[in-house]
């Protein structure tokens, strides 16, 4: 039993070792138009994934859950982004009448 025990809990994951296929093998299985898609992008998905990284270490700087403190900033990138609309909305709005009395003064 010990010996077939044994053979469970190193033979498993040597055989899982043995048949995945690295990073870089995997790489070369993808066609020629997804390689040059996953190369384009690399830069972009790295960047989100920092900026992710930083936001979790923000996050996890807080007395609160992370879930929580993630809550509370997507609350605020809304408000913020709510304001901001309201505000070029309000400078839509003076321009327009800007236009209209330069109209109507002509």
């Amino acid at each position: 039993m010990a010996a077939v025990g044994v053979i469970c809990c190193v033979g498993g994951p040597a055989l899982m070792y043995y048949v995945t296929p690295s990073e870089g093998e995997l790489f070369n299985r993808f066609s020629p138009e997804l390689q040059a898609s996953n190369l384009a992008n690399r830069a972009r998905r790295q960047r989100d994934y920092e900026d992710f990284l930083g936001k979790l270490k923000e996050y996890s700087k807080s007395d609160k859950p992370i879930w929580e403190a993630a809550a509370d900033a997507q609350r605020k990138e809304r408000e913020e982004l709510i304001r901001r609309t309201g505000v070029e909305e309000a400078e839509k709005e003076r321009r327009r009448e800007e236009l209209r009395r330069e109209a109507v003064g002509r």
